[in-house]
């Protein structure tokens, strides 16, 4: 399963990792879907999540890989608990789905990084997030992984028999399949009334990798400066079409250019020679209360005239939670001396003719923060990023993988602006149309579709990730039950026989 996520395009391993999870937890006690389901989750967490040990260590990547594989030992239980049911593999999709909920939201919020779903925009189940997000996306490949595991189970205890569990197998796949095919008109990168719109992407690229990235912030912020106005220079030349709007990265302006003349004049100098509304990626510093994590528009001639306050803000790193205790993991923590205060609006900005929605950096992977704002009227996504801090890891891969996904849920361009790499602009069906390196300046400029209908996934939200959520808690509840009754007949007949011997 790890390695069906990016920079890997090997999508078809995790059904086959929900194979062999299938054939080793099947007809299973609970307690051993505990013990094996922790070892799969490490398996999977603890080289997925390398990169948040980049510069801090060793100790908080593996205290975090722990905690995520201990969702996956509960899941395991479960499905070991419904593999006893009919139909199991359908219940067990179900748990899956339940646990990756129960992950995304506790504790301190949440992790869905590793979600099943942000291994899949280049497969065949990818299209079905147009109908369900990212939880139909993980049901179907679990679900076509279990199936895998029905055929394999029979042909090794009932060598003889297995034609009526086959054919069982076979509709298990052919069901999850089949409804991301299904599901591809969904995911056209243009339809008839979508307006083509020209867009921009500056990637200025930072002084340093690792966590002093920006102990040089005028230097960063000069960067992006000087790429926006080479950008001008060739809009001028012709080299390249004249955008209609850019996007700067997250912490591009890590000087609160609102209080810090200098910052401010810089970007207005910019701005200027681009003639355009440029979104800033910037650290706001208020006199009183947490810092605030800030895309501004700021408009030629005319300054700052809106601002979206990111709200989903990460535990450990903009703000401390904890702080003594997580101490003794790491003394990095004292490099966040003033925790970052979440914003509370999913605002929309107006930028020339197009409303854009902000998902910074670490909202992206979460459903409801992109699906709020595309329900707010978010004509396409800006996903400003700072990856600089994790270096050359496949950090930046994995959340590319995720913007893609979220371009199909939604129907929605997707222009991922990042400090240092990799920036891209996807599609609405999840091409990533153009790409920058790592570490580099660049700048991207495209056409690409405006476009304001929803999705069936943008419609229901939450509703379908909660349904099948239920199914797997419901079957984990009926396999308690139905075990409890076995072990209560049981009894009761080693009672009777007892007693019979005794009369």
């Amino acid at each position: 399963m790890y390695l069906s996520f990016p920079p890997r395009p090997l999508w078809w391993l995790a059904p086959l990792g929900f194979a062999v999870l299938g054939v080793v937890l099947a007809g299973r006690r609970a307690r051993a879907g505990l013990g094996y389901g922790l070892l799969a989750g490490l398996g999977l967490f603890v080289p997925l999540l390398s990169w948040t040990g980049a510069y801090v260590g060793p100790l908080p990547w593996l205290v975090l890989a722990v905690l995520q594989a201990g969702f996956v030992a509960a899941a395991g239980a479960g499905i070991a608990a419904v593999s006893r049911l009919p139909g199991w593999p359908l219940w067990a999709a179900g748990v899956w789905v339940a646990g990756e909920a129960a992950r995304s939201r506790v504790p301190f919020g949440g992790f869905p990084w590793g979600r099943v779903a942000f291994g899949q925009p280049d497969g065949v189940f990818a299209p079905l997030a147009a109908l369900g997000g990212a939880a139909l996306i993980g049901f179907a490949v679990a679900l076509a992984g279990f199936g895998l595991a029905t055929l394999v189970l029979p042909l090794a205890a009932r060598p003889r028999r297995p034609a009526r569990r086959t054919l069982r197998a076979a509709v298990w796949l052919l069901v999850a399949v089949v409804a991301g095919l299904a599901a591809s008109p969904l995911v056209d990168a243009a339809r008839p009334g979508d307006r083509l719109f020209t867009v921009a992407v500056v990637q200025g690229n930072v002084p340093r990798l690792g966590l002093d990235f920006n102990a040089q912030r005028a230097a960063v912020l000069g960067n992006h400066v000087r790429r926006t106005e080479q950008l001008a220079a060739d809009v001028a030349a012709g080299r390249v079409a004249r955008p209609e709007l850019v996007i700067w990265p997250e912490n591009s302006a890590d000087i609160d250019p609102l209080r810090n003349p200098d910052a401010g004049a810089a970007i207005d100098r910019a701005v200027a020679a681009i003639g355009v509304p440029v979104l800033i990626g910037a650290v706001e510093s208020p006199p009183v209360g947490g810092l605030r994590n800030t895309a501004i528009r700021w408009e030629p001639g005319v300054g700052p005239t809106g601002t979206y306050v990111k709200r989903r803000i990460q535990p450990f790193g903009e703000y401390i939670p904890m702080r003594s205790v997580v101490r003794l993991f790491s003394d990095k923590v004292d490099r966040v001396q003033r925790d970052f205060t979440p914003g509370t609006e999913a605002t929309v900005l107006q930028m020339g003719p197009a409303a854009v929605g902000i998902a910074t950096c670490y909202e992206v992977v979460f459903d409801d923060t992109v699906t709020d704002t595309v329900r707010g009227g978010a004509q396409l996504l800006a996903v400003p990023a700072n990856n600089a801090t994790f270096g050359r890891t496949e950090m930046t891969y994995q959340q590319l993988a995720q913007s893609r996904i979220r371009a199909i849920e939604h129907g929605r361009t997707v222009l991922v602006a990042a400090t240092s790499g990799v920036s891209a602009i996807i599609t609405p069906d999840g091409t990533v149309q153009q790409q920058t390196g790592q570490f580099t300046p660049d700048a991207l400029v495209a056409q690409v579709p405006l476009r304001s209908t929803i999705t069936p996934a943008t419609g229901l939200g939450g509703v379908v990730e909660a349904v099948l959520a239920a199914i797997g808690a419901v079957a984990v509840v009926v396999a308690a039950v139905l075990a409890v009754a076995a072990r209560a007949r049981i009894r009761r007949d080693r009672g009777g026989r007892g007693r019979g011997r005794w009369a």
